[in-house]
């Protein structure tokens, strides 16, 4: 299973989009300063999260998020 994620940055206005196979464990690699892109931005809480059975499937719905479309979509979840 891989999941795609936005998790939001609880201090500045920041929404940061991902994939991961474990999303526990990445949103504490977030939060614990472990992620040099979003180090500054911490702490996060999540927004959205969707679950995939293939990779490429995952990646097609992160590639979407991440577009200026999708950002408006995740902006919109607030």
């Amino acid at each position: 299973m891989f999941y795609v994620y936005a998790i939001k940055s609880t201090v500045r206005n920041y929404i940061y989009v991902g994939l991961t196979n474990d999303i526990v464990r990445r949103i504490a690699e977030h939060n614990n300063g472990e992620n040099r892109s979003t180090k500054a931005y911490k702490p996060f809480i999540l927004i959205y999260k969707e679950v995939f059975e293939t990779r490429i499937e995952a990646r097609e719905k992160e590639k979407y998020l991440k577009s200026g479309v999708g950002k408006e979509y995740l902006k919109s979840l607030q």
